[in-house]
């Protein structure tokens, strides 16, 4: 009929797809193998440009096996900030009497920076210093009057009116210094946003002082890291805007928690500003080294895939033996893997179609086995 025609037609097709399977992929023979077929295997025979005699074991080329270190550095993104940095505020309202310093200017801690009318509290310093003549004066005619009409009351009394009248001066002084504002630290005016005659509240903002001696940014790390992190820790550090430019730094402190919401951990660095490069909010690309962990690194190459997962080829007593791996991080000409590879240990990288598990097989430049290295040739003499 013409469905068992088409049936047997179809059953050839598959056989000879089969074989050619079986023949030109050496994997898939194990594979049938274990489906319980028993296949038949025939010697390989190596390439003639791969200098292989006929019958011969495949000849593939190889490279040894190195080690390279894994999660040795970090790499993150913070802004940077002045390591001191205020906003020039005054204590209480006024009006601005004068301006003491021009915007960007540097100034040294204590340097006036405005100045605020101060005629009010002028005329109560000297009111309380007049206070406190009269308070002292009255004291001294009692002391010298003695216990002849004064009491020991008033005494105390006259005593009191002093303490409290230089007081007074105290708080009247401390009022007129407050009229002046003052730079609290060394450090570098920015743009001062009153002039002359405005007038300020005690939550104006007047301007902003900077000590940017030393730039800190603040970065964050994950938490397999923390461990590896401590204050001290050299960093190297590249301003975003200026991307030739690579600085030096070092870990200045460290949160005392980990985010449980991003698992990381924030981390401050601090950058010599010497030559007053840098400026507070700038964006810096932070890096750090750490020993890490050493694993073996293969040619990318060498890595194959099967059912099971990742592997690549080796010899054993001179036989194939595919050794599974766990890839860790991809180089450019390497990657690095879980494994049990000895540095050293040559992987096949070209001619792995050749090779069958258990089969015998060389590396390009070994001697075949049973050849021995011929002897060097005499001098004649």
């Amino acid at each position: 009929m013409k469905w068992g025609r088409q049936a047997l037609l179809s059953l050839a097709v598959l056989a000879v797809a089969g074989a050619l399977w079986v023949r030109h992929f050496p994997q898939a023979g194990a594979f049938v193998e274990r489906l319980g077929f028993p296949v038949a295997t025939a010697s390989v025979e190596a390439p003639a440009a791969e200098g292989a005699g006929r019958g011969g074991p495949p000849v593939v080329i190889g490279q040894p096996v190195g080690e390279a270190t894994i999660n040795d550095r970090v790499s993150a993104i913070g802004d940077g900030r002045a390591i001191r940095s205020v906003t020039i505020s005054p204590y209480d309202p006024g009006r601005v009497a004068a301006v003491e310093v021009a915007s960007g200017a540097f100034v040294t801690a204590g340097t006036p920076i405005v100045r605020l009318d101060q005629e009010a509290e002028e005329i109560a310093l000297d009111r309380a210093r007049l206070a406190l003549e009269d308070a002292r004066t009255t004291l001294k005619r009692n002391q010298l009057v003695g216990s002849r009409g004064v009491t020991e009351a008033q005494l105390h009394q006259s005593e009191l009116a002093v303490s409290e009248g230089e007081l007074e001066v105290r708080d009247a002084e401390v009022a007129l210094d407050h009229r002046v504002i003052r730079a609290p630290f060394d450090g570098w005016v920015g743009i001062i946003s009153v002039d002359v005659g405005d007038h300020v509240e005690a939550q104006t903002g007047l301007g902003t002082l900077d000590d940017r001696s030393h730039i800190l940014v603040d970065f964050r790390i994950p938490e397999r890291f923390v461990a590896q992190v401590r204050p001290g820790l050299p960093v190297s550090a590249r301003p975003l805007a200026h991307g030739g430019v690579s600085l030096d730094g070092e870990i200045a402190t460290l949160d005392t928690r980990v985010d449980p919401a991003t698992r990381t951990l924030r981390v401050r660095a601090s950058l010599d500003n010497a030559d007053d490069r840098l400026r507070a909010g700038m964006a810096f690309s932070i890096g750090l080294r750490f020993p890490g962990e050493s694993y073996p690194a293969v040619d990318p190459l060498a890595v194959q895939w099967s059912a099971e997962g990742p592997y690549v080829w080796v010899a054993r007593d001179g036989k194939a033996a595919q050794v599974p791996v766990r890839i860790l991080q991809r180089e450019d000409d390497a990657v690095l893997v879980d494994a049990d590879l000895a540095p050293g240990t040559r992987v096949v990288t070209e001619g792995v179609q050749l090779l069958r598990e258990g089969a015998p097989f060389r590396f390009e430049g070994d001697a075949p086995a049973g050849t021995t290295a011929a002897p060097p040739a005499r001098s004649g003499g």
